[in-house]
């Protein structure tokens, strides 16, 4: 449902916030490599991602992509989400149709249309930080 720019950008905010959590500023080189992600692919993801507010990167020596403890308990997908990918994948047809409504449903509309209400919650209550946990204990992996 998700673009691969969207996939990639939940990827890489999960592996951000990750390493703030241990202090770490992570430098362009390291999300792309533990995120699986070409260099050049990754850094238009993320400079998306800090024009929206949703992860902060500062220049320099020390610099690198952080996000702090109270703002991944904040941020959920939805953030990146619509940061990526806005809205579409919410309110486009399944099957790609141009023209897909009540009055006029393609053979999957009912059906997709369920989906794409429960998916939509999902990523509007899920936070950064829920993630982050599941992945600091091992519940979950990002490679």
């Amino acid at each position: 449902m998700f673009s691969k720019a969207c996939k990639y950008g939940v990827k890489a905010i999960i592996y951000i916030a990750v390493q703030s959590g241990k202090n770490t500023r992570s430098s362009l080189k390291d999300i792309a490599a533990h995120i699986n992600s070409p260099e050049a692919f990754t850094a238009k993801v993320l400079q998306i991602l800090v024009k929206c507010h949703v992860v902060e990167s500062l220049k320099g020596p020390l610099g690198g992509f952080f996000l702090s403890n109270d703002t991944a308990r904040l941020i959920t997908l939805s953030h990146v989400v619509y940061a990526i990918d806005g809205t579409e994948t919410f309110n486009s047809c399944g099957l790609g149709l141009k023209e897909c409504s009540e009055l006029k449903p393609c053979p999957m509309h009912h059906k997709f249309q369920s989906i794409r209400t429960e998916m939509k919650e999902m990523i509007e209550k899920t936070t950064i930080y829920e993630l982050v946990l599941r992945v600091g204990e091992g519940e979950a992996f990002l490679m």
